[in-house]
């Protein structure tokens, strides 16, 4: 017995080694399934610190080959966004109206944005998003005698230039979510039709659509008029869109426009909202109402991040 009792010993040293080299890796992978699971897509809530630091906003230029010369666009970038260099974000497009520019939104006689956006995060009504306000205005610029023309047309192609371009733009320089179902696009007035035409024709970028006070006939004809144009969106880029409507009831065309095009809509089976509130076509109306579009926005988010994560679990059973 003496004469094995080394070997032994040898043998059962080695087995030690080889199992306390062979067991962590083990528990290392099997720790790395719960995290895979049901992965947060969203940004958290924003703690009390981060809430506590007002929001602003900056105008940004950029070049742009599609309307040959320089750009420019607002943005208002979500509470704690510098802390968490590996988080990413969802992102809203807010387009002006006629006679319009990228800083109405953002503007206190005007539209207020960074007020209610400061409420919808604090009441977490909206996961933090980067909010950017694009420039409408065609080659033609800025003027009361004309609305922005949010299409590829003879003054410049709006379209492409908000719909496809500045979308790279954004995607290049900020940490957004890629998925086009946390990607919204709304506007007000001619930027109500206009955020539902360029997302109507970029259906790869834009999944959640809003507008207030829009309309959705346009004189260029069919190819921009969203109530004709919807029909011609495939039938999987229909399942996808959530679109969001209100009015004034003071606003008669508006009204009865939005009233036809949630009818549409509706016998597509495609996921609408259409609110009626008091009011008119003034800034008094968008600034209150901008709230309840961007509620509609955060919900639609989290209905997406569950959904995800659901496809997630299925994926992996």
């Amino acid at each position: 017995m003496k004469y094995f009792q080394p070997q032994i010993l040898l043998l059962i040293l080695a087995l030690t080694l080889v199992s306390y080299n062979y067991f962590p890796s083990v528990q290392a992978k099997s720790s790395l399934v719960p995290a895979t699971k049901n992965p947060s897509v969203l940004p958290p809530q924003p703690s009390a610190s981060d809430l506590a630091i007002p929001l602003t906003y900056k105008i940004e230029t950029y070049n742009s080959p599609v309307m040959g010369g320089s750009r420019t666009y607002g943005i208002s970038l979500p509470p704690g966004y510098g802390k968490n260099s590996n988080q990413r974000y969802p992102v809203i497009f807010l387009l002006h109206g006629g006679h319009g520019n990228p800083q109405d939104w953002w503007l206190d006689q005007k539209g207020t944005a960074l007020t209610t956006l400061q409420k919808l995060y604090t009441t977490g009504k909206l996961p933090p998003s980067i909010v950017i306000t694009p420039d409408g205005n065609d080659k033609r610029g800025s003027s009361p005698h004309w609305d922005p023309e949010y299409i590829d047309g003879p003054h410049g192609n709006i379209s492409t230039a908000i719909g496809s371009e500045l979308v790279k733009i954004i995607q290049q320089r900020y940490r957004t979510l890629p998925n086009p179902d946390f990607w919204a696009m709304g506007g007000l007035s001619s930027g109500g039709w206009g955020a539902i035409n360029v997302g109507l024709h970029h259906v790869n970028n834009f999944s959640i659509l809003f507008s207030h006070s829009g309309y959705f006939k346009d004189k260029s004809g069919s190819q921009n008029s969203p109530i004709i144009y919807i029909k011609n969106i495939s039938p999987q880029a229909q399942k996808r869109l959530r679109i969001y409507l209100d009015t004034g009831i003071s606003d008669i065309e508006e009204m009865e426009e939005a009233k036809q095009f949630t009818k549409v809509l509706s016998q597509l089976k495609i996921s609408n909202v259409f609110r009626k509130f008091p009011g008119g076509h003034t800034w008094n109306y968008w600034r209150e109402h901008l709230a309840d579009s961007l509620t509609f926005v955060g919900e639609q988010f989290r209905i997406e991040e569950t959904a995800h994560a659901t496809d997630n679990l299925t994926l992996q059973k």
